[in-house]
């Protein structure tokens, strides 16, 4: 049985820069290939997966079978092995030890500071202006994390250097994941960028660390449970690398993710009046003029269903995995070593799963109709031992956010917004008015 290779394959550079120029169309086609596509990323072969089927053998059922993929690679040697990039024993060992700072009551805990930003915000917003929304929804997320991971006040030079460098990590990281090796050794601005953001984040997370090591107090921030962890079999603690490494997983993986579903969010909810009516009315009842608190959030069922759409709607465009041994996917042995590719994207917009995919329609998540999802259709924080450990924590702070907003202001579009592509769709001058309710 043969594999189907991609159209449009180029001397040298292969599929990347049809991928880069096209991104979501080029890999949307892709299904029409099969269910599993060879795509060259350079000279490197992948696989492209393009089933649900095979999108949760390779995340859920065979998931043991593989390690993170060449993405991952080129982000390793910048923000270090935490457990969105680790892989094997060490990944489950770090995954046990940090397990309990995501536990229910840590996030009640959390919510505290969800509800106080949110409201920070708002409270500064003058009626009638108009912002900025994507930048507001970065600024509050990045203050939301910090502050989850450093509550006392040398955490405060942390989270301003978060908001200096973290996006500048991440768009540029990407960049560097799909293009040859030698493109990051270029004297350009993005790779200079980059790296003098790693080096200020290594500096002040270090000092951080340094300065909280020796205390064995509890302060009730994340940062308190990876220095307090003790590896059940060993009773050994996290090294200060270890540390750094969870902490800029956390950074950049907690950040981009819930911001951007916070943007996305609020202009669906401008542009679709049925939504913004029945968001408003679950959350007029819900609240009933009092601020959001942790409890409220499962309440909140139809604003729930819109956040499920909107992290189907704007996910990720790739992750990648590697074959730690030989694996049978699609009726093909791929040997150890073989890179295969994942497209959330993909998968969320196949219209033989969600009918007209560009139509927002939150009605989808209904338990009715959710339930006839095949596995693998919808993956908006992964799966198996890699699901998403912070999945809670993002649910929890999109609602409340949200919430916090809705119950005060409406958001009116003031223009059409532009969308930026990375590795996912970002909206950019997502302008809105701020209207008093």
């Amino acid at each position: 049985m043969s594999v189907p290779v991609a159209p449009g394959r180029l001397p040298f550079l292969g599929h990347t820069l049809p991928m880069l120029r096209k991104r979501f169309e080029f890999t949307a086609n892709l299904r029409h290939q099969g269910d599993l596509v060879e795509v060259h990323l350079g000279p490197l072969r992948a696989y492209f997966v393009t089933s649900p089927r095979l999108m949760h053998q390779v995340l859920v059922t065979d998931a043991p079978k593989f390690h993170k993929g060449r993405m991952y690679d080129k982000f390793r040697p910048f923000v270090g092995n935490g457990l969105a990039l680790s892989n094997g024993a060490f990944h489950l060992r770090q995954r046990r030890m940090m397990q309990p700072a995501f536990h229910r009551d840590r996030i009640a805990g959390y919510a505290n500071i969800m509800a106080r930003a949110a409201r920070d915000l708002v409270e500064g917003w003058q009626p009638g202006e108009v912002r900025r929304l994507e930048e507001d929804m970065q600024g509050l997320a990045v203050t939301i994390v910090g502050e989850a991971l450093f509550s006392t006040e040398i955490g405060e030079r942390a989270i301003d250097e978060a908001r200096r460098s973290v996006f500048v990590i991440i768009k540029n990281g990407m960049l560097r994941a799909l293009s040859p090796g030698f493109v990051e050794k270029l004297p350009i601005p993005a790779n200079r960028e980059f790296d003098e953001a790693i080096a200020r984040m290594r500096a002040i997370v270090h000092e951080v660390i340094e300065s909280r090591r020796d205390d064995d107090i509890d302060h009730g921030d994340l940062l308190s449970m990876l220095l307090l962890a003790r590896d059940t079999e060993t009773g050994e603690p996290m090294t200060d690398e270890q540390v750094f490494d969870e902490v800029v997983t956390l950074l950049t993986a907690g950040i981009e993710t819930t911001a951007l579903a916070l943007a996305w969010i609020f202009h669906e909810i401008a542009a679709n009046p049925e939504v913004e009516q029945r968001v408003l009315a679950e959350i007029d009842e819900v609240l009933a003029g009092r601020p959001v608190t942790f409890d409220d959030v499962p309440k909140l069922t139809h604003l729930a269903r819109v956040a499920n759409e909107v992290l189907r709607k704007y996910p990720l465009w790739l992750v990648m995995r590697r074959t730690a041994e030989e694996v049978e996917l699609g009726g093909i042995r791929l040997a150890p070593g073989t890179e295969v590719i994942l497209s959330p994207h993909t998968m969320h917009h196949d219209p033989a799963h969600f009918p007209d995919p560009e139509r927002f329609d939150p009605d989808r998540w209904t338990p009715e109709r959710a339930k006839h999802l095949p596995k693998g259709a919808f993956v908006p924080f992964g799966g198996g031992i890699h699901h998403c450990i912070g999945n809670h924590f993002a649910l929890t702070e999109i609602t409340i956010v949200v919430a916090t907003v809705c119950a005060h202001h409406r958001l009116v579009p003031d223009r059409p917004v532009r969308t930026k592509l990375t590795n996912a769709a970002y909206p950019n001058d997502l302008m809105m008015k701020v209207v008093p309710r």
